[in-house]
């Protein structure tokens, strides 16, 4: 086959991802004895679309997993799903509403039943779109989140919590969303500023201040800090009679040290069952709760002629009523207050009292390194103590602040899709409720009892995602086989044992806390070890104006597809590694595409050159010989290189490994090592010194060049996706200063003749074998008239060499040339004059926009470079 004049991506694309699946090269094997590398693939939405910051993740572990392959270890990126319940469920619940349905007139079984078929009418076009991408990972070991498999070790993990008393089931305060009807973790809610009303409400003898009115009708406690002197004459437990909003009710002082004094008037009313704040302030002092909000977010019977109203409505009629009373003080029209918003559904969320599962991160009953500990100190110790790594280590301030502040974590969800919790309920004989906890439903029925009920509930997606690591490792042939018990199950699997802990946790630093943590909490109490030795956390992918992408602005997304379409996956790759670092956000923009699609031209014009200069000769490929000092100049230039990569890679510094590939392919390659080729062609080293740049490049770009591999045959069957990092023969150091002498000539006489605008030179040399030998080189690359050598002679001299050389140009030539920079010189010095006169004003700088200013600054800052440039210039030419 012949390489076509261009590169067109989308002819190789799916037929090298095609070979690369035919030949198992992305398959992991347990019984090899290479070093293990390891990683677990964030699992992305089943149903969902390729999105930006998937195409992110897909290409950083793609090159985090070919690299390994290329550095001779087995290496396993285990690729997975997530049934994503809450988006689902909310989905089907959407097209039930356009039918006229709800969940509940079709009942549980044909709800599942609906989702299931949505599920696989739409599995393949994430799976598709992550080939697209070049994704390397190991599709014969495909997980699910909801695969039998992962039900058995997320029902094994419920249950031996819940036997520790982990897991436990209590009536408290937890994130509501009427919307969907169900529980939101706390690291879920979003928090918007809205301006609203701030109400400031006579409560007896007090003024209270509320966004919230609707949630007073059953206060009945004011509770202020104990050393506020504003307030000392009422004691703790003092008791006074106040108007409110159904009459006169009867309100109990309470002391409390969480109260600031300096917010507001010092004193509020509260509200537990609608507050967390508040709910801990009842806790404390053993205080009564009333229920005020129902679970659709409408007022209950408890709120008198408002009962059934809901809140938002009910609000500004609350306010009439409160006013005909003379209980209303002021309004803040303009206030800027937080609103708590469910960010997987963008409903209002609405604090409730409510019976659910949670787990309980402050009991000390977890078996660690020897001693008994609580999941908070787990999370802290793997950390200070260097189980694990997190990339950028400045992140660990921000994951310590969130443990320091973790608070039992809630893992009901009142939804149908996602895995239902293990857990039975029945009454016994005398009315009292049993529960059962297991793998499997319970089988005792007893006669004269009740039926056993499974607990309708859902888990928290996180809570099975946290099990991520370890439960992907265990082997789904026996996974099912319910007499052996969880260590069974990890001693037979194989995997587990060679690949866990894994090596890596690559994801968005967004996730920290949502899946991060709660993988090192599950995986170190089910199987006594660190669920991954590394944690690299990358940033969000903005707009080229540093917007970030969101649905609500459809203006701002980047489909990736239609990338790939256009130019093709590496093109996409590489805009997305340059500039990336750990931690940061980035920009993407058109102008990084095209940048990465001129990368793989230039790749492929190589190529060309390398296929016409062959000429079908495969013997000379497997001979490696250095000849030439081009050659010696290149071979010390890729093993150097090789060795940058290697070390940058190691250490997850993209963006640098992806600037030292391009300087060697674009720079130190075409410009320099191919030129040379055209007038001395070494076939046999030209050929094994290209198949080390499409190694160091196959990372970064694997379909070109695998397409440039296959095309030009250079292993026979073998496929590049399967080699290895090998160095070239080592050089010569003495031949590769020789080349960098020629180089340095050819830059300055280039320069030269660029600035001076001269024709017909002639480069002048004394006695020295590397400018004769290349002499010809020299004139083509510098458009001479001719290169010669002499044994004396004068002219204007090259600096950059150690060789004695000159180009034959008279002193009228050079005296112009000076003339023309001062000129340049004194336009500059004035520009600079005029920059600094102008921010010396301090008229213009107090009234001036920042943004002209700082652009002031910016030209005065380039004109001074450009000025120091000159004034080099000149020295250069007076000298």
């Amino acid at each position: 086959m012949k390489l076509e004049k261009t590169y067109q991506a989308s002819q190789f694309e799916d037929l090298i991802y095609a070979l690369w699946e035919k030949k198992e090269v992305f398959q992991a094997h347990p019984e090899s004895n290479k070093p293990k590398f390891s990683m677990a693939m964030p699992p992305p939405n089943e149903t969902g679309t390729l999105g930006v910051h998937h195409a992110l993740f897909l290409t950083l572990q793609d090159i985090i997993s070919r690299h390994a392959r290329l550095k001779g270890m087995d290496v396993l990126w285990l690729p997975g799903t997530d049934h994503a319940a809450l988006a689902v469920n909310s989905l089907i619940e959407k097209q039930l509403s356009e039918q006229g349905l709800n969940k509940h007139q079709i009942g549980r079984e044909e709800f599942l039943s609906r989702t299931r078929l949505f599920v696989a009418s739409s599995r393949g076009t994430m799976l598709s779109q992550m080939r697209a991408m070049g994704a390397s990972a190991d599709w014969s070991r495909l997980r699910y989140t909801l695969d039998d498999t992962l039900v058995r070790i997320v029902n094994e993990t419920f249950m031996a919590m819940y036997q520790k008393g982990l897991i436990y089931r209590g009536a408290r305060i937890v994130n509501w969303d009427p919307n969907l009807e169900t529980t939101v973790s706390d690291d879920e809610v979003e928090h918007q500023l809205e301006t609203t009303k701030l109400y400031y409400l006579k409560f007896g003898p007090f003024e209270i201040a509320t966004t919230r009115p609707e949630t007073k009708f059953g206060d009945k406690y004011v509770v202020m800090h104990p050393e506020d002197k504003r307030y000392l004459k009422y004691k703790h437990g003092d008791q006074f009679t106040a108007e409110w909003i159904n009459g006169q009710i009867t309100a109990t002082v309470i002391k409390d040290n969480v109260i600031d004094p300096e917010f507001g008037t010092g004193v509020m009313t509260i509200t537990p069952w609608h507050s967390e704040i508040d709910f801990e302030i009842a806790q404390r002092h053993n205080l009564d709760y009333e229920q005020i909000i129902d679970f659709h977010g409408n007022l209950l019977a408890n709120c008198g002629e408002f009962s059934g109203m809901n809140i938002r409505e009910a609000r500004p009629k609350i306010i009439d009523k409160l006013t005909t009373k003379n209980l209303v003080i002021k309004i803040d029209e303009n206030h800027q207050h937080n609103l708590s918003i469910n960010s997987r559904g963008g409903g209002v969320i609405e604090p409730q009292i409510k019976l659910q599962w949670f787990v309980d991160v402050n009991k000390p009953v977890v078996e660690w390194k020897g001693r008994e500990r609580s999941f908070k100190e787990i999370l802290t110790d793997v950390i200070t103590e260097k189980d694990i790594e997190i990339i950028p280590s400045r992140f660990e301030s921000t994951y310590f602040n969130w443990i320091n502040n973790l608070r039992d974590w809630c893992i009901s969800r009142q939804i149908w899709w996602g895995h239902r919790i293990p857990v039975w309920y029945r009454q016994d004989v005398d009315g009292r409720e049993e529960i059962y906890c297991g793998l499997t439903p319970p089988t005792d029925e007893s006669e004269g009892l009740r039926q056993w009920q499974q607990d309708p509930d859902t888990l928290d997606t996180w809570f099975s995602s946290s099990l991520w690591t370890f439960s992907t490792l265990i082997n789904p042939e026996i996974a099912l086989d319910y007499s052996l018990s969880f260590k069974d199950l990890m001693k037979e699997s194989l995997d587990f044992q060679k690949y866990h802990p894994t090596s890596i946790l690559e994801t968005g630093w967004d996730i920290i806390f949502f899946w991060v943590a709660r993988m090192i909490l599950s995986t170190t109490f089910m199987t006594g070890e660190v669920p991954f030795k590394k944690v690299y956390l990358h940033g969000l992918v903005r707009t080229s104006d540093g917007k970030k992408m969101s649905k609500s602005r459809p203006e701002t997304i980047i489909n990736p597809i239609d990338i790939i379409n256009q130019t093709g996956a590496d093109s996409l790759r590489l805009a997305l590694i340059t500039g990336v670092s750990p931690g940061n956000d980035q920009i993407f923009s058109d102008d990084k595409v095209k940048a990465g699609r001129n990368f793989c031209n230039k790749l492929w014009n190589i190529a060309r050159f390398i296929e016409g200069t062959l000429n079908g000769v495969d013997e000379e490929k497997e001979n490696v010989e250095i000849i030439s000092d081009a050659d010696h100049y290149i071979a010390s230039k890729i093993n150097h290189a090789q060795s940058q990569i290697i070390e940058l890679l190691d250490n997850y510094n993209f963006s640098e490994a992806y600037d030292v590939v391009y300087k060697l392919v674009w720079n130190d390659y075409a410009d320099w090592y191919i030129e040379f080729l055209k007038q001395y062609p070494n076939k046999s080293f030209m050929v094994s010194s290209f198949k080390s740049i499409l190694k160091l490049v196959h990372p970064f770009a694997p379909f070109v060049t695998e397409a440039i591999w296959q095309t030009l045959e250079l292993e026979n069957d073998n496929v590049l996706a399967l080699q290895e990092y090998q160095e070239l023969p080592r050089s010569n150091q003495n031949q590769v200063r020789a080349f960098e002498q020629i180089k340095n000539i050819v830059i300055e006489a280039r320069d030269i003749v660029t600035k001076t605008n001269l024709t017909n030179l002639t480069l002048y040399f004394t006695v020295n074998e590397s400018i004769k030998n290349n002499s010809e080189i020299i004139k083509r690359l510098v458009k001479l008239e001719g290169v010669e050598e002499v044994t004396s002679g004068t002219g204007f001299y090259l600096t950059t060499t150690t060789y004695k050389a000159w180009l034959d140009i008279d002193k009228s030539t050079i005296l112009n040339y000076l003339n023309k920079l001062n000129d340049l010189i004194s336009q500059s010095q004035k520009a600079i004059d005029l920059l600094n006169n102008r921010l010396n004003n301090q008229d213009y700088v107090n009234k001036a926009p920042k943004n002209l200013i700082d652009q002031t600054k910016a030209d005065l800052e380039n004109n001074l470079k450009y000025l120091g440039n000159l004034l080099e210039e000149k020295k250069r030419f007076s000298d």
